[in-house]
């Protein structure tokens, strides 16, 4: 018996030993999943700066009917885009469980609104197939693809970067 317990650790020291092999995988981003109007979207956490329950907001006259308002966070007021209505999907309605997803680069940050989160997840770049061709509509153009379980990958650059999404008027 004392032999075979011997034998056993000389076996895991060996494996221990070894030189991890390398791994033969491709990069891998980890994505916010979120649903909306009953499909599962991801995003991109590199965009994300954070995500806030959806308390209270302002409607705002005048704006786009895709800006569902403006909120505050920690004192920041944030612009809250619909993204149910900018991409022509079936709304819903509000509830308790919409989050605001809070989307930041260098230009540019406003919160889009989200049905609820679901988690994070880690999808490989190289999994990501490119959208259907019978995906149409406004929201083709801001997807980068679907991802492993039919999760729809927004292009956070690209909405973040659209000129359709700032209003920019000035009152006379």
């Amino acid at each position: 018996m004392k032999k075979e317990i011997i034998a056993v650790l000389k076996n895991r020291a060996r494996e221990m030993a070894r030189e991890p092999e390398e791994q033969t995988s491709s990069a891998t981003g980890d994505f916010l999943i979120f649903a909306l109007a009953g499909e599962i979207y991801g995003i991109d956490v590199a965009f994300i700066r954070e995500v806030y329950p959806l308390r209270d907001f302002t409607q705002l006259p005048g704006v786009p009917s895709f800006i569902l308002g403006i909120i505050n966070v920690r004192g920041q007021i944030l612009p809250v885009v619909d993204l149910k209505k900018f991409f022509n999907l079936p709304e819903k309605g509000l509830g308790e469980l919409n989050k605001v997803i809070i989307l930041h680069n260098p230009a540019m940050e406003f919160g889009i609104l989200a049905d609820n989160i679901t988690g994070m997840q880690p999808v490989p770049f190289d999994a990501i197939r490119t959208s259907p061709v019978s995906v149409t509509g406004i929201g083709s153009d801001y997807l980068k693809g679907i991802a492993p379980g039919n999760v729809i990958i927004l292009d956070g650059e690209k909405i973040l970067n659209d000129k359709k999404i700032i209003i920019h008027e000035e009152v006379t």
